[in-house]
């Protein structure tokens, strides 16, 4: 059985946001970058459910854990 393929839009849509590529663009440029000890997951822009979504999603190398690191990645680039 192959592993569902998720992206950024399509996690933008589980988080509850604006899914548009300028919009993901601008949610990027708006909260970066993150200082270097600043955890994604932990970031005070996201609410309660959020969070804890994108945790589990990393705790348990779930599917949507690719694209987490992904949007980790380009949140601790500066822009």
């Amino acid at each position: 059985m192959d592993s569902p393929t998720h992206d950024l839009k399509g996690l933008f849509d589980q988080l509850g946001l604006d899914s548009t590529q300028k919009a993901i663009d601008d949610f990027i440029a708006s909260h970066s970058p993150l200082a270097n000890n600043q955890k994604l997951i932990e970031a005070d822009f996201w609410t309660p459910p959020q969070a804890t979504f994108l945790k589990e999603q990393l705790r348990e190398d779930a599917d949507w854990a690719g694209v987490v690191d992904d949007l980790n990645l380009r949140m601790h680039q500066r822009h």
